[in-house]
């Protein structure tokens, strides 16, 4: 079965990256939720796509009380998402303002995931290729996955090269999926789950391909496309 897997909660109903996006997202039917996770200036990880908020601060640049109200903590974000997986992006991107080699938030993760006994039901995801590398190397027991949009080789020297460092999955921009990239990543054993999909009809084609998740701001037109869980 395709997994339903909603991008930032149930984003397009509710806040993106809030409590309330994440228990819509369960109700309207995801299997799974994606979220954001960030640091703050003294050490906290946060749920939070952007590195800065909407009035322009700096989420690094802020301590956790300075944040507001809706912004929360990781820890409760997993727990907000009882009942279904998690996929974990870690935002660590060498353009952001909060970009850091020391890989603090990739370690957090761990801690984390490791204190709840969680490392069935999370995957870890990062644009950032070194970051899952560490996620893997500090718990080959965590999923791992290479978030990406175009890319300067081939699928199947993609797909190889993450099969080989221990990865999970690819999750591709939605527009580099057709046939031949499905067909790379399954030759290599590796799930594909596919961002950001909202169109229906995108989302029956993606099922043909054998995708093997939709990652939605709507989750409830995709557990209709996917059919029940």
């Amino acid at each position: 079965m395709v997994r339903v897997i909603a991008h930032r909660g149930a984003s397009a109903a509710a806040p993106e990256n809030t409590i309330e996006a994440f228990h819509l997202a369960k109700e309207l039917g995801a299997d799974w939720v994606e979220l954001d996770a960030r640091r703050t200036l003294d050490g906290k990880v946060v749920v939070h796509h952007d590195d800065h908020l909407p009035d322009g601060r700096v989420i690094v640049d802020l301590e956790r009380a300075e944040l507001p109200g809706h912004v929360c903590d990781l820890d409760a974000a997993l727990d907000a998402c009882a009942g279904m997986s998690v996929n974990i992006e870690i935002k660590n991107w060498p353009l952001d303002t909060d970009f850091d080699v020391t890989e603090s938030v990739a370690r957090h993760v761990v801690e984390l995931v490791q204190r709840r006994q969680a490392q069935a039901d999370v995957l870890v995801s990062c644009f950032h290729y070194p970051t899952i590398g560490l996620v893997h190397e500090l718990d080959p027991s965590i999923p791992t996955a290479f978030l990406h949009l175009t890319m300067d080789k081939s699928w199947d020297e993609l797909a190889r090269e993450v099969a080989a460092a221990g990865h999970a999955a690819l999750h591709p921009w939605d527009p580099v999926v057709d046939d031949g990239y499905v067909a790379a990543a399954k030759a290599h054993g590796l799930d594909v789950n596919v961002w950001t999909v909202d169109d229906p009809t995108r989302m029956a084609q993606l099922i043909e391909l054998g995708v093997d998740g939709l990652c939605t701001n709507v989750p409830d037109v995709a557990r209709r496309v996917v059919g029940p869980a």
